[in-house]
């Protein structure tokens, strides 16, 4: 049975919120971004769970010593579905736009410590909206600092993403293999920063169609140019 349109933007809004937190998102804080009572929400919440899309668990709430709350998370089957309806929604002009210009802002930066060019790029980062240029920041971001590093580590590590079974795994091998090198660098609160962003990427990454995918690792290809 297909989701109404109304439960759409439920599971959508619950999506959403779970993608900026990276946390299970209890039915009050969905009611309120909603719009809507605590009761409405956790009811539509239960239609959902029922058809798959969303999975419950429980966790301890810190407002009310011992009691446990119910918190919800989007399962695989609504992140295929948010893959498909996204398939044809590409501003391809917007993309080869955002190509060009963090591969020329990358090559800019490479006169800068890797601390100063990181915080710049953080600092681009904080205003893009659309997910699969955010996750292209990402890779430049870490893409500059593997060519810092030197030829041989580059070498390894554009090998690791190449020989990957498929383009998503590449592309977090690559990430997740740079990533603890990065933080071994960083002070403490840009480290954290980072990880912060990691850890968003992973989550959107696995929401981009199978087109969105291939662009991107096509960019990580041509970052290394």
């Amino acid at each position: 049975m297909p989701l109404t349109k109304r439960r759409m933007q439920f599971l959508n809004k619950l999506m959403e919120l779970h993608q900026k937190t990276n946390l299970p998102i209890h039915y009050e804080t969905l009611a309120q971004s909603m719009g809507v009572s605590k009761w409405t929400a956790y009811d539509m919440l239960k239609e959902i769970e029922k058809q798959g899309f969303i999975s419950r668990s429980y966790e301890v709430n810190n407002k009310e010593t011992g009691r446990s709350q119910v918190v919800f998370i989007p399962t695989s089957k609504a992140w295929d579905l948010l893959r498909k309806a996204r398939i044809e929604n590409i501003d391809l002009n917007d993309w080869e736009k955002t190509v060009e210009h963090v591969l020329s802002l990358l090559k800019n930066l490479n006169h800068c410590s890797i601390k100063d060019a990181t915080k710049i790029v953080l600092d681009e980062i904080s205003n893009i909206n659309t997910r699969i240029n955010f996750c292209a920041y990402i890779i430049g971001l870490f893409a500059m600092y593997v060519k810092k590093l030197g030829n041989k580590t580059e070498f390894f590590i554009q090998r690791l993403f190449q020989k990957a079974p498929s383009k998503e795994m590449g592309m977090t091998m690559f990430v997740g293999t740079v990533l603890e090198t990065i933080i071994e660098t960083m002070n403490d609160d840009l480290g954290t920063e980072i990880v912060d962003l990691v850890s968003k990427f992973l989550q959107l990454i696995a929401g981009l169609s199978d087109e969105e995918k291939e662009r991107l690792s096509d960019f990580l290809s041509s970052a290394f140019d």
